[in-house]
């Protein structure tokens, strides 16, 4: 089983998290400029925050996305091809290329000719997923210092989260579990997630009066948002409207039915009085840039690092976030993530801040559009 220090985890700072009761309310959908279109302004903004937040030109970050959306359709059509063989896929920033992971390396050919470069590992992703699911098994009994696990396409492992200094016993709980050691990588940080439940999110709205959370993206009848905000009947103001649905933990989805008075938006809030237009949902792999929007901390982009991750909060465990190095602080719970116009999901947790940086967590947007029988608000 092997270890590493996170460095950068370490100089994190833990998230305050609290009630607010009164901020100044951010523009609505109604108030920010109208752009139905994919206008150079909405394009200006996104390649903006990816300039400040990646270090990018203005020139890196437009090949960047393109390079991005060629990434996710060849993506979509291996993992399907290679079957059995498939070992995970990402983006390599680097090189602008999608490397695939493949467990028989009489298959690179195959992935050469979806214009993805091959890589030989030991593990199917399948395999890993199984561990990983061994250990959402055992989640009950997991040491606290113990703060998650996911499946890890760039180390082809699962990586286990740990306080620093409990990396032993970390490893005891895994060898309790059944899994193979050879599977884990156990890594040592400075992460406490928590979710960003109580406080005031991307587009606001306020449960039963009181507490506020943050609209993820508009769906035919509402909008969806996290799981943890609100329970079955709970009722919303600005927008209007009533949970029909709830899922945490375990999940962090949450379905809104808004009322007649409410306009659907295929928006995303870039906090600068423009939006960016959604253009449907299809997921980024690891690797690729993603933006985020939240009341607290306005507009951030940074990289998609890991997949179905298992989170232990204090409130519950919660299973298959995406796991991101995306800037967040209590106030964005329940945001927008989209990759390119691609909607990604809703802010759930994580841990840090946008002074010292650190981890946030979203819940897939199609996962909930599925549970709840929904279609994305498209421009």
């Amino acid at each position: 089983m092997r270890r590493k220090l996170a460095g950068r985890m370490a100089a994190t700072a833990l998230l305050a998290v609290g009630t607010l009761t009164a901020m100044t309310a951010p523009a609505t959908a109604n108030s920010v400029a109208d752009s139905r279109g994919e206008g150079p302004e909405r394009a200006t903004t996104m390649m903006q925050a990816m300039q400040r937040d990646l270090g990018l030109t203005r020139d890196e970050a437009r090949q960047r996305l393109a390079d991005e959306a060629a990434a996710r359709q060849a993506a979509d059509r291996l993992k399907d091809v290679l079957g059995s063989g498939f070992g995970g896929f990402r983006y390599d920033a680097a090189s602008g290329a999608l490397v695939v992971s493949v467990t028989d390396p009489d298959r690179f050919d195959e992935v050469r000719a979806h214009g993805a470069v091959p890589e030989l590992v030991d593990d199917s992703r399948a395999e890993l997923r199984r561990a990983g699911k061994v250990l959402d098994g055992h989640a009950q009994r997991a040491p606290r210092s113990v703060t998650g696990w996911y499946v890890d396409s760039a180390s082809n492992s699962v990586v286990v989260t740990t306080e620093h200094g409990t990396a032993e016993r970390a490893e005891r709980f895994v060898r309790s579990t059944g899994v193979s050691p050879d599977r884990v990588r156990v890594v040592e940080s400075g992460e406490r997630p928590r979710t960003y439940a109580d406080v005031i999110g991307g587009q606001r709205y306020t449960i039963n009066g009181s507490t506020v959370c943050s609209v993820g993206f508009a769906v035919s009848g509402g909008f969806v948002t996290a799981g943890h905000c609100g329970d079955p009947g709970d009722r919303t103001s600005s927008p209007s409207g009533t949970f029909a649905g709830s899922s945490f933990p375990g999940n962090d989805y949450a379905y809104v039915r808004t009322g007649s008075d409410d306009t659907l938006r295929p928006w995303v809030d870039t906090y600068d009085g423009s939006v960016r237009t959604v253009r449907g949902s299809r997921s980024a792999p690891v690797g690729s840039s993603v933006c985020r929007s939240g009341q607290t901390t306005g507009w951030h982009c940074g990289t998609i690092e890991a997949k179905n991750q298992t989170v232990r909060y204090p409130s519950g465990t919660v299973r298959g976030l995406t796991r991101t190095d995306v800037c967040a602080e209590p106030g964005d719970s329940g945001g927008s993530f989209i990759s390119g116009n691609q909607a990604q999901g809703m802010t759930s947790g994580g841990s840090g801040n946008c002074t010292y940086g650190g981890t946030t967590y979203f819940q897939p947007v199609n996962e909930a559009l599925n549970a709840y029988g929904v279609n994305l608000v498209t421009g």
